[in-house]
């Protein structure tokens, strides 16, 4: 019997005009799709005019620049109801979804849809959750006193993943897939009976204790940040009010 981590993974990521998840903007995505461990990749890849300027600091991350988004840039309308609908038909096709940071791409996502179509991710996947791998969750848990960062390039260094072109949406949604095979070969003591599904409804539980945890340090340091404890989507802000 094929284990999870060997057999068909999708993975998503975005590129942005900046961090917050309410107020910026998708000027890049990509899903990549894989059958197997080692097997062609497909590729799907959108970008995107955002419609406002792009800050010289998220131009120094990824590259894109307000005059080439506004000369190869599609409007976002038509592009997020299209990486919508091909997340929903992942879900479809019963294929995990890999996101690094699941909260940020996919909350993002969810306010385009919400900005530019009136709707939400929830209504293209008709209100059932995607099956999502967050490789940052993952390894937090996994292997939780390790010291060090974990952004996408330490935890590829870390696991042994080559990771070309970094900040660009296919280059680390691939990267990405491939962690996930790593954390799964590396912990599939641990892993290996696990459904994506019960692995889903896991990682809600253990990113709301890695939030607690790092409210509690934040506390310590006398820093009043407040992390958001939600998995894999935040909730919209008017719904949480």
């Amino acid at each position: 019997m094929t284990r999870w981590y060997e057999g068909p993974l999708a993975a998503f990521d975005t590129e942005t005009t900046g961090v917050d998840v309410e107020q910026d903007r998708i000027v890049s995505a990509a899903l990549v799709v894989q059958e197997c461990a080692g097997g062609r990749v497909r590729s799907t890849r959108w970008l995107v005019n955002p419609g406002v300027p792009v800050p010289p600091g998220a131009t120094e991350v990824h590259g894109l620049t307000d005059e080439h988004l506004q000369l190869n840039g599609r409007w976002p309308a038509p592009v997020v109801e299209e990486i919508a609908r091909a997340l929903g038909e992942q879900q479809a096709a019963g294929r995990p979804v890999v996101v690094m940071n699941a909260p940020f791409d996919l909350t993002l996502l969810d306010r385009e849809l919400r900005r530019h179509r009136a709707s939400s991710l929830s209504r293209y996947l008709d209100d059932r959750p995607l099956a999502v791998l967050d490789p940052r969750v993952l390894d937090k848990h996994l292997d939780r006193y390790r010291k060090g960062r974990r952004t996408l390039t330490d935890l590829c260094a870390h696991y042994g993943i080559e990771l070309e072109s970094a900040h660009d949406a296919a280059a680390d949604a691939m990267a990405s897939l491939e962690l996930v095979r790593a954390v799964g070969r590396r912990f599939s003591g641990r892993l290996e009976r696990l459904t994506p599904a019960e692995l889903h409804t896991l990682q809600q539980v253990w990113h709301a204790a890695q939030a607690r945890g790092l409210q509690a340090w934040f506390a310590r340091q006398g820093t009043p940040e407040p992390v958001d404890p939600h998995w894999p989507l935040r909730p919209d802000l008017t719904a949480a009010a």
